[in-house]
């Protein structure tokens, strides 16, 4: 089928579709190679997505070897998977001091080795194979990326110098760089990856993004990381867009129309340059090769009648979880996912509603739209509210390390480390510092934290920050009662983490992905919350009725499976700004100029 889409023109040798989880790359990628296979080109697919679901958008078992698409001739697909990749990668650095130093330093380096930035660099380890001309992929026309390397990965790997005696002598206690260690050998081979990343020749960059005005502040960022590094052939893809044709007799679709139009109308000056395509939002599930051929086509999707009303699924609301929390009277709760799922929002919406209740409450967050701030300040006497600002926090933090252990660097060694402080580890350490001076108000009030580190760095801190075993070897002989952050964070009748979700398949399984670096770190989850959900609230339009059906069984998989207590948040007509909104959202009790909430249901 035609696709209307600028960025499969004149399509160079690579093409790479990078965005947050949960945008579509995954589906523009497989229906992108299919077009190209289609018009009788040699296509390669490649997935480095942890959550890779290719195999299952064809109906196949796919894994980590090339493997032949039957149904579509010229297409082959392979899934590079990232946590096999990124373990691999562990024992080849770890093996050979494991038994020589001690356990608790192997222990303390296995834990640097487990975050985010070491499954990317492995995951780009085997990328530089597929890049540089191997044999491998001599036979393709054109390579499909779904899942591009981050900007940061590309400019650590960019770096000069010896990595490898850096860390061996002992310099290098740092977040990101210690992956980077026995690297030494596939330099050229990373040179070369690098340089055809930038040719815009051979490579074409698409930024996945969906009509929110979260997202595209994100994308504008991505953009400019990777313009400043040289990759500057990008085409800016917006997936999900709501067609005017579903908007008829639903006011909950033409609220969300109205909305997404404005979005990008708004768009950041910086991406009003790229060459953009729109993509409409399908009311059939991304799987298998009809409605793959499909997607990229702005044609009238599937018709389907407009006539019955769908009503909202009956399952627990937010009122539910707040009831429970305010019984305790004070503590921390912590608001915890990925980007764009709302958790700014939920949290503004607890905090509201307990306040309501006379509690006391203090709301912070490090959220760079600080929108939140003017909405409430002042606005209920019980609510204070705080932000962080994460710029200036992190810069007090990188001065403090160059200040310190930078101090005792040659020219090189601060060079490096400098590089690893632009990681988004360190703005998560600074921010976290930042927040553990507010934590300790939580013994008297309640703290609700927005935007809180993810697993990956507490375990960071709890490993490399020694500040908690370092009080508790002070204070172990004497008999005095003491707390750190960390314990109090592991302590459940003081913590509740709150894990915020939508009900898509990618942005479920990134959740349960954190579930299980925060059990690691000693922290159990308390509830889950699937955000925006149309099956919570009633549809009309046949559009959103599919949609909400899509749903359900994300939805069955948070209940059943992953959360000890969850609660299911509607999509609502306007966006929940202002006092009486939140408490609308968080109370239940839904004012009329919202989607009526009449999905009260047993927890």
């Amino acid at each position: 089928m035609h696709s209307d889409c600028k960025f499969l023109d004149q399509a160079p040798r690579f093409l790479f579709f990078t965005g947050k989880g949960g945008v579509g790359k995954t589906s523009i990628a497989c229906a992108s190679a299919m077009q190209l296979a289609d018009a009788g080109r040699q296509v390669l697919l490649v997935s480095t997505d942890p959550a890779s679901n290719v195999g299952q958008v064809f109906g196949i078992v796919i894994g980590n070897r090339i493997t032949p698409i039957p149904a579509v001739p010229f297409l082959a697909a392979l899934e590079i998977d990232p946590q096999a990749a990124a373990q691999a990668y562990r024992d080849r650095i770890v093996g050979p001091v494991r038994g020589v130093l001690p356990d608790s330093i192997v222990k303390g380096i296995e834990e640097q080795l487990s975050g985010a930035c070491t499954t990317e660099i492995a995951a780009f380890d085997e990328f530089t194979a597929l890049l540089t001309d191997s044999a491998l992929t001599a036979g393709y026309d054109h390579i499909v990326f779904d899942t591009a390397p981050t900007g940061h990965t590309i400019r650590l790997l960019q770096l000069p110098g010896a990595w490898s005696g850096f860390l061996e002598q002992g310099k290098g206690d740092a977040s990101c760089l210690g992956p980077l260690a026995g690297l030494e050998k596939q330099r050229s081979q990373y040179k070369a990856a690098v340089d055809a990343l930038a040719d815009p020749l051979r490579s074409r960059l698409i930024l996945v993004a969906r009509a929110q005005q979260s997202t595209l502040r994100e994308v504008a960022r991505t953009h400019e990381e990777l313009n400043a590094i040289g990759l500057s052939q990008q085409f800016l893809a917006i997936n999900g867009i709501l067609p005017e044709s579903a908007t008829a007799q639903d006011p909950l679709a033409n609220a969300i129309y109205q909305r997404e139009q404005h979005a990008l109308a708004e768009m950041p000056a910086a991406l009003n340059s790229l060459p953009m395509d729109r993509i409409e939002l399908k009311p059939f599930n991304l799987v298998g090769l009809t409605a793959l051929r499909q997607l990229l086509s702005n044609a009238a999707p599937l018709a389907m009648p407009d006539s019955e009303v769908m009503p909202a699924i009956p399952a627990p609301d937010l009122s539910k979880l707040v009831d429970e929390i305010a019984a305790d009277g004070h503590g921390l709760v912590m608001l915890m996912g990925k980007g764009g799922v709302g958790k700014t929002t939920l949290a503004a919406a607890l905090a509201v509603e307990l306040a309501r209740r006379g509690l006391p409450v203090h709301l912070t967050t490090s959220d760079p739209a600080a929108n939140l701030t003017d909405t409430l300040n002042g606005a209920l006497p019980d609510l204070t509210v705080s932000k962080i600002d994460p710029h200036a926090e992190t810069e007090r933090y990188r001065q403090h390390v160059l200040s310190t252990k930078g101090a005792k660097l040659d020219e090189q060694g601060r060079a490096l480390l400098e590089e690893d402080l632009r990681s988004p580890c360190t703005e998560e350490i600074a921010v976290f510092q930042a927040f553990s001076r507010i934590i300790r108000e939580a013994g008297k009030k309640f703290v609700v934290m927005d935007t809180a580190p993810t697993g990956h760095t507490l375990l960071l801190l709890d490993a490399t920050g020694a500040y908690h075993r370092e009080v508790a070897r002070q204070m172990g002989d004497s008999k005095t009662h003491f707390t750190t952050p960390m314990m109090q964070l592991q302590n459940p009748r003081q913590t509740k983490v709150l894990i915020v979700t939508l009900a898509e398949t990618t942005p479920v399984l990134e959740a349960a992905h954190l579930q299980d670096d925060l059990r690691r770190a000693g922290i159990q989850p308390w509830a889950w919350v699937i955000n925006n959900s149309v099956a919570a609230t009633t549809v009309h339009s046949a559009l959103l009725r599919q949609r909400a059906g899509n749903e359900l069984a994300e939805i069955a998989e948070v209940a059943d499976r992953h959360a000890q207590r969850y609660a299911l948040v509607p999509l609502l007509r306007e966006e929940p700004t202002g006092v009486e909104r939140l408490l609308a959202l968080a109370g239940g009790q839904t004012p009329s100029p919202l989607v009526p909430t009449d999905h009260k249901g047993e927890g």
